[in-house]
């Protein structure tokens, strides 16, 4: 057995496949209409539709569970928040913060209030940590990263 991909339920699939093609960069692998699939790994699926195919009520499929999010990573995090900035249809779970081992992240919602959470990359963290001036021991022990993992960045 394998798994496949997250598939997460939508109300409206054309502002949810404009909301991951145009706010975070993601392409289309398959449109079958009620169900699109992109590159990266994951699927929206028309809520109407997905009601019937696993024979519930659709009011049953609840929204904003906060129980789940889709995680990426962006290499320059910054301009991304720039770019949401200028967005007003944005609800944050919170603003841009640095987690304890470093990784700054930042947490919103999508049209159907899943958690969406875009970070940079460890490899980020460990150059901005190596070019601050802190030592490979310093880095290793702030980041939770392997030494061997650090040292490539010198």
């Amino acid at each position: 057995m394998r798994f496949i991909c997250p598939l997460i339920v939508v109300n409206n699939i054309e502002a949810s496949r404009n909301f991951y093609e145009k706010i975070l960069n993601q392409k289309v692998q398959c449109d079958f209409g009620e169900n699109v699939s992109f590159e990266s790994g994951f699927s929206i699926h028309l809520k109407s539709h997905f009601s019937d195919l696993i024979g519930i009520n659709k009011d049953d499929i609840a929204q904003k569970s906060n129980n789940f999010e889709l995680y990426f990573e962006e290499d320059d995090l910054d301009s991304f928040l720039q770019k949401l900035k200028g967005m007003d249809s944005i609800e944050y779970v919170h603003e841009l913060k640095e987690q304890p081992w470093g990784q700054r992240v930042i947490r919103f919602y999508d049209p159907d209030m899943h958690i969406i959470e875009v970070g940079e990359p460890m490899e980020s963290v460990v150059k901005r940590f190596l070019n601050k001036g802190m030592s490979i021991e310093e880095t290793v022990k702030r980041t939770l990263m392997p030494e061997e993992f650090v040292r490539q960045f010198l």
